[in-house]
């Protein structure tokens, strides 16, 4: 079953990501840290990697660099935090993200494009 990591300590906003997940025959697992997230990636070498940009401790620039390490072809990630935090968001596309949404544009477009974000669908 294709899949993916997600990053983010929110059990209610995880819990939604997944069920989305295995409605569309995919899965997801939850890390709560940047370094159990590369751990897990060089154990099994995710599809796509979801990132909550609030997430405790988290070096976006560090984590894609330790992911293109541990990843024999780099996942596609996907950061997603509040659009207030524009200077946030901004970080994160420089740090080479694919893809940085606002959590609202993340959230509307998680039934459709969840399985491109996780690798499971060509985009």
């Amino acid at each position: 079953m294709p899949g993916g990591l997600m990053l983010c300590d929110d059990l209610i906003f995880f819990s939604r990501v997944a069920a989305t997940a295995r409605a569309a025959g995919l899965t997801v697992r939850q890390v709560r840290t940047p370094d159990a997230l590369l751990t897990l990636a060089r154990q099994e070498p995710p599809g796509g990697v979801l990132l909550d940009l609030h997430a405790e401790g988290l070096d976006v620039q560090a984590l894609l660099a330790g992911l293109r390490e541990a990843c024999p072809a780099m996942p596609t990630t996907v950061a997603f935090g509040s659009h207030v935090e524009a200077e946030t968001l901004r970080a994160a596309r420089e740090a080479g993200c694919s893809l940085v949404l606002p959590r609202s544009r993340f959230v509307k477009e998680l039934e459709t494009e969840l399985g491109r974000w996780l690798g499971a669908t060509p985009g």
